[in-house]
Order: structure tokens, then C-alpha cells, then sequence
């Protein structure tokens, strides 16, 4: 009879431990991830560089920003580097500007996985398209971004990779390096959108 009951009180505690294991997870996962391409990285793959700019520091610029909007906003963010353990999150978007071997050749595009995502991205093509006045590549046009190394690690209902512009190209620098915060905020306000808020954004 003892054992039967230490038995039970037992299976109780567990059960009550999984439950609030649980509870816990869902209250402390973020509902977006953002992370900045390359950040964190001291070889292999650091990012393109174009005169004495560097990609990598323009991400961890747009990332940094986009994160506070939407922490402004009310929304539970996590801002990852390059390299991360697994994550989960409703929304997740990568930072990233493209680098060319023919300066001017290349502009913005989308990499995503999904259905879903895809509606995401076509949502943000749409926004970006009405500031951005360069080249856009086809969605997925590079393995980087169709079979992107954080989609293993960010477990995301919806991921998107943003290449934002050319960093090697000085026409698209010159116009993009004073627009950074904007853009940071119009990344945010896509996001925001996805969880219902009307974000509004000011264009400079």
C-alpha cells in the first residue's frame, strides 16, 4: 500500500514537472529571432566587405535596430550571431547585404523554405520595393539562401533571409549607409505585421 502510494505521489511529481517544464518553454520562447549574418565569426565565412565597409557591421546595425523596434513595439525578440543552438520561434528573419564579384551586379532578394514563408516574403518584397530603388535577384536564387545553414538551427514557423542590397557596389552604398535605420525599421514593421500591429514606419 506504502509503495503504491509513494508510486503515485511520484508519477505526480513528474507529471507536474513536465507540465511546468513546458509552461516555462512557451513563456520564455521568444516569438521572433533575429539574427545578424556572419556576427561573431573570425574566419570562414565573415561576410562581404566593399572599401573599408563591412557586411557583417551593417547587420549587427539592422539587426540590433529592427530588435528594439520590436521590443518598442511589445514584442518578444531573441537576437542570435551567426553560430547559435537550436531556437525555436514563430518568426524568424537573417540579416544579411550581398557582395558581388561584378560590382552593381546584384541588389536585394529572399530566401525562404515554406509555403508560409513565402507569403512572408512576398509581403516584405512588396514593402521593400516601394523604398529599395535597385536590382532584386529571383527569391532563392543562390543555395546560401534556398538551403540556408540557420534553417537547422532556427526552428521557425516562418524564416526569411533578407539581403537588403549590394554592399560592393558604391551606387547602392551611398544610398543605403544613411538609410540603415529606416530599413531596420521597415524589417521590424514587417515582422510587427505578422502579429497583428498596424506598424507604421517613416520614410527618410
Amino acid at each position: 500500500m506504502i509503495k503504491n502510494k509513494t508510486a503515485v505521489i511520484l508519477s505526480f511529481v513528474i507529471i507536474l514537472l513536465i507540465v511546468l517544464a513546458t509552461l516555462w518553454h512557451k513563456k520564455s520562447a521568444p516569438l521572433v529571432v533575429i539574427q545578424a549574418g556572419h556576427e561573431g565569426r573570425t574566419k570562414g565565412n565573415t561576410g562581404s566587405s566593399y572599401s573599408r565597409l563591412k557586411e557583417v557591421d551593417w547587420n549587427i546595425y539592422v539587426a540590433n535596430e529592427a530588435a528594439r523596434k520590436l521590443r518598442e513595439w511589445g514584442i518578444s525578440v531573441k537576437r542570435v550571431g551567426a553560430d547559435t543552438k537550436v531556437i525555436k520561434a514563430k518568426v524568424a528573419v537573417a540579416i544579411h547585404f550581398d557582395g558581388a564579384p561584378k560590382p552593381c551586379s546584384s541588389g536585394a532578394s529572399i530566401g525562404y523554405q515554406n509555403k508560409d514563408s513565402k507569403e512572408f516574403a512576398n509581403r516584405w518584397k512588396k514593402l521593400y520595393k516601394s523604398y529599395y530603388p535597385f536590382k532584386w535577384q529571383k527569391d532563392n536564387f543562390t543555395e546560401n539562401l534556398s538551403k540556408y545553414y540557420g534553417y537547422n538551427y532556427i526552428k521557425a514557423d516562418k524564416f526569411l533571409v533578407l539581403e537588403l542590397g549590394e554592399i560592393t557596389c558604391k551606387k547602392q552604398t551611398k544610398w543605403l549607409k544613411p538609410r540603415l535605420k529606416t530599413i531596420a525599421h521597415l524589417v521590424a514593421a514587417n515582422i510587427a505585421r505578422e502579429f497583428g500591429l498596424d506598424a507604421r514606419v517613416k520614410l527618410k
